[in-house]
């Protein structure tokens, strides 16, 4: 009788929990002093506008800084933050935020800020990125990831200081999506003041490396690989149930940090393994918490490299995979075929959309009109990471290399480091990638336009590096009004053209898992973005 798999995890996760018991006494005494978070790899940066990454917003966005607005976990209205209450003209184009004056920046062993935050710190943080002539705009690498693949810097005409408290916006178009853009996890304060500071100093990349903000917690250190350490922010103007301390343990193995969590030196976990699920709702002292996901993961190709510009060869590779093995052999039961790359969660969800269908006949009869012959080479591209919306890139690699090669198409499957491999795909050295999106809010543009705009090829966030001018007129439609019946017929017309020029396979929406102990007070996922500890307790 075969032994089943989740014979093998639990001996594994057994096995790890030796290993992990033999901690170092001193860090155990350090670990007990606060909240730990295991995470699985490390933060490309402690500025989320500067990377879409979930390993970055996670350390970073709801932990070190505020937004002008905020999303409501529950509801997804959009709530104040920073920003106390807005108006908006009755054109669409002039948005005008009152701002909180009780809100104080974090005082570390590197910076004490003079003042509180005001009008100055949000024209800094929204101008450095929108204007090339920003003293910070190029540092750190110039690049600005999920604004520019909004096009969002180039539809904003002015950001100007009405009073210290007072900041209007004026847009150059109406666009709907405006206010849930400056929501996200991205849209973070800065400190003017602090900006200024370090260019005095000649040391301007510290900003991004040594944060300030005024977020729930203050940045204390960091080690690669090892460790992120935060303070309490001992005056934060929001919800003070905060733990005093709050240590990221970065831990990419995934059994190794439920290993962590059952023994009790993590306090709540990332990504947690499909395999590990049932181990995890079995034991009385940790708790499971799941969500259906603003997510996709899907396939993509890289429409820039022949013969993966031709439709009819993206549509021969979309037929020679069976979506419902993959979601059977990945996620388990934990998520729902993708038909498009809207989730049942959005309000613009189709339930009636066009999806492709496995079909190796058809798959080798494409290839064959388009001139792909027998022992066609390609590379899958597969993340080196856990993400809810694909939980083993490998694996399904390997499954649809099998399939594949059943249309005679040869696979080879690349990976790297995340870093290297993230690098890579911006520079265009795949043919295909097996990745996905979380979105940041529920707005539908939220994933139709950085996923597969013009503008988001440059961002880096266009994985499949397609560039259609109708797609983008459609998208730019959608924005120009405030009717959801009107913006639902129009990205209904989307989804029939991207199911027929197919820049992507959509694959599957996740569910979202987060798994913690039960010694947590407020610890929920957030839908919207990364995670956050604002407002986690721990009872002793």
């Amino acid at each position: 009788m075969p032994v089943k798999p989740l014979f093998y995890a639990a001996f594994t996760v057994v096995m790890v929990i030796l290993v992990a018991a033999c901690s170092k006494q001193d860090e155990h005494a350090f670990y007990n002093s606060g909240l730990v978070y295991c995470s699985e790899s490390n933060p490309v940066t402690f500025n989320p506008q500067l990377d879409t990454s979930s390993t970055t917003t996670d350390a970073s966005s709801h932990q070190l800084y505020d937004r002008l607005l905020d999303f409501d976990p529950d509801s997804g209205r959009i709530i104040p933050s920073v920003a106390s209450s807005w108006l908006v003209s009755d054109d669409g184009l002039t948005y005008t935020f009152q701002l909180r004056k009780d809100v104080e920046f974090h005082t570390t062993s590197y910076f004490t800020p003079s003042r509180n935050f005001n009008a100055d710190d949000v024209i800094f943080s929204i101008d450095r990125w929108r204007l090339t002539s920003h003293p910070y705009h190029y540092v750190s690498g110039g690049r600005y990831p999920y604004f520019e693949s909004l096009g969002l810097a180039q539809n904003i005409a002015s950001v100007e200081r009405l009073n210290g408290y007072r900041v209007e916006i004026k847009l150059t178009r109406r666009d709907s999506s405006f206010l849930a853009n400056l929501a996200t996890d991205f849209s973070v304060m800065l400190s003017q003041e602090y900006g200024e500071a370090l260019l005095q100093q000649g040391l301007p990349n510290r900003i991004d490396q040594y944060p300030i903000g005024t977020g729930p917690f203050k940045f204390e250190n960091y080690r690669k690989d090892h460790y992120i350490r935060y303070q309490r922010h001992q005056t934060y103007w929001g919800e003070q149930n905060n733990a005093e301390r709050l240590i990221y343990d970065i831990t990419p193995k995934s059994s190794l940090r439920l290993a962590k969590l059952m023994t009790g030196e993590c306090d709540a976990t990332a990504f947690p393994a499909q395999t590990e699920l049932e181990i995890i709702r079995s034991r009385d002292d940790l708790l499971l918490a799941e969500k259906p996901g603003l997510n996709v993961g899907f396939w993509a190709f890289n429409t820039q490299r022949p013969p993966f510009d031709n439709p009819d060869v993206r549509r021969a590779l979309a037929a020679a995979i069976d979506k419902n093995t993959l979601l059977e052999a990945v996620y388990f039961d934990s998520a729902t075929r993708a038909k498009t790359l809207l989730p049942a969660a959005s309000w613009a969800f189709q339930n009636d959309a066009d999806d492709t269908a496995y079909n190796p006949v058809l798959a080798r009869k494409l290839l064959e009109n388009a001139g792909v012959e027998p022992g066609f080479t390609m590379t899958i591209w597969a993340m080196p990471i856990e993400r809810a919306y694909n939980p083993n890139a490998a694996k399904m690699a390997e499954l649809i290399q099998r399939y594949l090669r059943e249309v005679g198409v040869i696979a080879t499957i690349v990976s790297y480091d995340w870093a290297t491999f993230r690098r890579h795909l911006q520079e265009g050295l795949h043919d295909s990638v097996l990745i996905g999106w979380s979105a940041d809010n529920g707005d539908p543009d939220n994933f139709y336009r950085p996923l597969l705009s013009c503008g988001a090829i440059p961002s880096g966030t266009n994985r499949a590096m397609w560039c259609d001018n109708d797609y983008d007129e459609l998208l730019d439609k959608a924005l120009q009004t405030e009717d959801l019946e009107a913006r639902r017929l129009i990205y209904q017309q989307v989804n029939r053209l991207l199911y027929e020029r197919l820049p992507l396979v959509p694959i599957a929406h996740a569910y979202r898992y987060q798994a913690y102990r039960n010694e947590l007070e407020g610890m929920t996922i957030n839908p919207f973005g990364g995670v956050r500890f604002g407002g986690v307790g721990k009872s002793l």
